[in-house]
């Protein structure tokens, strides 16, 4: 899935008015979500009304939601479609590509192992092709591959299959040589890597994803939700989680950092989709087909 900035902190209302707390999101990135949660089940394609009343449980008023998908329009990221005389709007070709492409990250993590050894990405551009570079260099970033060189890019061995098959989907592969094997020498390895990827920064981002978000799951376990308050906390949730996994590749624990936070962090994710996941797809389906 594609990933945006994230902004400060908001307060989201609930259907019972209490302030619930939570990274903010711009609108454009809470209907991202909801698109790719709700429309692809409803033949990719989700009414007006749906979204800003989706949109309004969320906290975001009709104006700003409508001025966001004009923006997810100019960026052919949405298309208007009508159903039956109403009017929605349906996700493109190539964000519905992106959507498949980041479930297996987002609901299906793994973590690699020593065995798996390590792939290169070596690659060269010529400097007349410098939009080439660049979207190898974002392609290669999303994935959450590891910076060796400027031109030299690292991954667990696992990994490959998903950035071959993207590279290929890109039409980058011409540009790119993939090396697999063991690292033999020299020096520690654990040093090395947290070199290549910068562990102080994600593993910031899991203690916050930790932090406020424990509490989260405390008020969910310990009181009942109506589908509406589930709903107010799955999308902005899962907004926030899903460009996490694209900035871990999973790498083996071995050669982590002693206090990392991301299997912790992964693991209340998971509890709490568990949890939200279907009271919020309950709530979101009477909204779509009420």
């Amino acid at each position: 899935m594609a990933s945006w900035p994230y902004g400060v902190f908001m307060t989201t209302q609930t259907q019972a008015g209490e302030p619930l707390r939570g990274r903010d999101a711009q609108p454009r990135q809470l209907i991202v979500t909801i698109f790719g949660l709700y429309a692809r089940a409803e033949r990719n394609w989700l009414s007006v009304a749906s979204v800003v009343k989706l949109m309004a449980d969320l906290g975001v008023d009709g104006q700003a939601v409508r001025s966001s998908i004009s923006r997810l329009k100019r960026r052919d990221m949405l298309s208007s479609v009508r159903h039956g005389g109403a009017a929605g709007y349906s996700l493109s070709e190539p964000t519905l590509e992106l959507l498949a492409e980041g479930d297996a990250r987002i609901f299906q993590r793994t973590r690699a192992v020593v065995e798996d050894q390590w792939a290169l990405v070596v690659f060269s551009i010529p400097e007349a092709e410098r939009d080439k570079r660049h979207a190898l260099r974002a392609t290669l970033t999303r994935l959450g591959l590891g910076t060796v060189l400027p031109g030299v890019w690292i991954a667990p061995g696992n990994l490959m299959p998903e950035v071959r098959h993207t590279l290929e989907h890109r039409d980058l592969e011409s540009y790119v040589d993939i090396f697999k094997g063991d690292h033999l020498a020299f020096g520690d390895l654990r040093s090395k890597v947290r070199v290549w990827w910068d562990f102080d920064e994600l593993n910031a981002l899991y203690a916050d994803f930790l932090h406020r978000h424990r509490l989260t799951l405390h008020r969910v376990t310990s009181r009942e939700l109506t589908r509406c308050q589930a709903f107010a906390l799955y999308v902005p949730l899962l907004t926030e989680w899903r460009r996490l996994p694209y900035r871990d590749p999973g790498l083996p624990l071995s050669v982590l950092p002693p206090d990392w936070k991301g299997e912790s962090a992964g693991k209340l994710f998971d509890q709490l989709n568990l949890e939200l996941s279907g009271p919020a797809h309950e709530h979101a389906m009477e909204v779509i087909h009420g």
